[in-house]
């Protein structure tokens, strides 16, 4: 390794560590020392990387105010050093920092709300997909229904919530003040897509994401149905399945339908 080089991994170690043995090789100048010199580096180093957490997490930011999402922001960097070149990936693990630091796990609205912001994310840079329309599904007949089997679109996301993040989100989208943060009975079911260029996402019952989530993994339709019958009315069961079907279809959450023939 160079002189050269071997200055600038200390550098940058210093920075990212802590590490003061760069400051040998620092010169005082006229009017600072060196440390202080140097502490603009470190500084600026974790700013910027706050400020990019901003920027993902606009309405967390707006949640918590300034000197709160600073403080917290800092010790993610602390905690969490950036491991790719790209911004935007810095903050993809945000929800399970929250989930498990203190303070932070101890307002799980938090990480909820950090979590659905970042599928967001996700779906808004997620790959194009092409998007399955009601015209492709009328080519099937009545007796290949069972067989379907349906590919979510790319941006396509779902999770859970244990807290009432959905609604805190929404208020503080409309520059409402948001509810007082509580604990659900039971978690909330968010189906996350992009339509169009357009971020979106829904509450589901709890029968509709455990369609959504075995259709995702590639159980066909019949059996879906069959899997419905045990939630409510089975004589129903196959209604209800095409219902939550044409709903996923016509919100351009679905890119393509097969059956096991074609496979």
């Amino acid at each position: 390794m160079s002189d050269f080089a071997r200055q600038q991994a200390d550098f940058q170690r210093g920075i990212l560590t802590g590490d003061d043995t760069v400051l040998a090789e620092i010169l005082d100048s006229p009017r600072e020392k060196r440390e202080t010199l140097y502490g603009v580096y470190r500084y600026a180093y974790g700013s910027r990387l706050v400020e990019a957490l901003r920027n993902d997490h606009e309405l967390l930011h707006s949640y918590l105010g300034d000197e709160t999402f600073d403080e917290m922001g800092h010790a993610y960097v602390k905690a969490r050093p950036s491991e790719h070149p790209n911004l935007r990936w810095f903050s993809q693990g945000l929800p399970e920092f929250l989930r498990s630091a203190e303070p932070y796990c101890n307002h799980p609205v938090l990480a909820d709300l950090a979590a659905l912001e970042k599928a967001l994310n996700d779906a808004f840079d997620a790959a194009e997909g092409e998007l399955l329309d009601l015209t492709a599904m009328a080519a099937f007949a009545p007796e290949q229904w069972n067989d379907l089997t349906f590919r979510p679109h790319p941006s396509a996301a779902r999770l859970d919530l244990s807290t009432n993040a959905s609604a805190v989100w929404m208020a503080l989208k409309n520059n409402e003040t948001p509810p007082d943060a509580a604990t659900l009975e039971e978690p909330a079911r968010i189906l996350v897509w992009r339509q169009d260029t357009t971020p979106m996402f829904r509450e589901l019952p709890a029968e509709e994401a455990m369609m959504w989530d075995e259709a995702a993994n590639g159980i066909p339709f019949g059996v879906l149905c069959e899997m419905l019958a045990t939630y409510d009315d089975p004589d129903g069961a196959a209604a209800r399945g095409a219902g939550y079907l044409h709903g996923w279809i016509t919100s351009a959450t679905l890119t393509a339908v097969s059956t096991s023939v074609l496979r």
